[in-house]
C-alpha cells in the first residue's frame, strides 16, 4: 500500500484500531480497494467488529472510557503498528521495523489527545460532550480511512498535522490539569522555592 495510506492509518488507529482494522479490511473485502488480504479474512473482519462494538459502547459511558483509554494506551500504538507491518507487505524488511514505529507514535499522538481530552470532559456534569466526542471520533476514523484508501498523499498530509495538533493539545491538557490539581498552600504559609 502507498506510504500516505499507512501513515493515515495509523493515525487513525490512535482513536480506534478496531474500527481502523475493520473498514480497510471490508473496503477490501468489498474490492472497494486493494487492501492486504489477512485484513480481509472473516476471523479478523468478525474480530474488529466485535471489539469495536464493545468499544462504541464503553466510549459513550463517562470514566469507563477512561479505563478503556487507559488500557489502551499500549493496544493502540501496538495494534497501529502491527497494522502498518501488514500494510507494508512488499517493503524491505529492514524498512519494516521503522514503519511500525512511525506508526505507532502516530497512533500514540492522536489517542494521547483522545484520552485527555475525554478525562477533561468527564469532570464535567452533563454526559452529551462525551457522547458526541465519541461519534466525532468515529466519523474521523471513518473519514480518514476513506482518505487513506482514495487520496493517500493527502491523507498523510492531514495524519502529519493531526499528529501536531494532537501533541499540542496533549500538553496542554495535562499543563491544565498540573495547575488545576496542584496542591494549594494555605492562607499565610510562606512560598516555596
Amino acid at each position: 500500500m502507498p506510504w500516505g495510506a499507512i501513515v493515515g492509518s495509523g493515525w487513525a488507529g490512535g482513536l480506534n484500531i478496531y474500527a481502523t482494522v475493520f473498514l480497510l479490511g471490508l473496503a477490501g473485502r468489498l474490492e472497494w480497494a486493494d487492501t492486504p488480504t489477512q485484513l480481509q479474512s472473516t476471523a479478523v473482519l468478525a474480530l474488529a467488529a466485535g471489539a469495536y462494538a464493545v468499544e462504541f459502547v464503553a466510549d459513550k459511558i463517562p470514566y469507563i472510557d477512561n479505563a478503556w483509554d487507559a488500557a489502551h494506551t499500549i493496544i493502540r500504538p501496538l495494534g497501529a503498528a502491527w497494522l502498518a507491518g501488514i500494510l507494508s507487505g512488499d517493503t524491505a524488511w529492514t524498512d519494516r521495523p521503522w514503519i511500525a514505529v512511525g506508526a505507532a507514535l502516530l497512533a500514540l499522538s492522536s489517542h494521547s489527545a483522545k484520552a485527555t481530552t475525554r478525562a477533561a470532559v468527564n469532570v464535567t456534569p452533563e454526559p452529551f460532550s462525551n457522547i458526541a466526542l465519541s461519534v466525532a471520533e468515529d466519523g474521523i476514523v471513518a473519514g480518514m480511512v476513506t482518505l487513506a484508501l482514495v487520496h493517500p498523499t493527502a491523507a498523510a498530509v492531514v495524519a502529519l498535522v493531526g499528529a501536531g495538533a494532537c501533541i499540542f493539545v496533549t500538553f496542554k491538557l495535562i499543563r491544565f490539569a498540573g495547575r488545576v490539581f496542584r496542591p494549594r498552600k494555605s492562607v499565610g504559609e510562606p512560598d516555596r522555592p
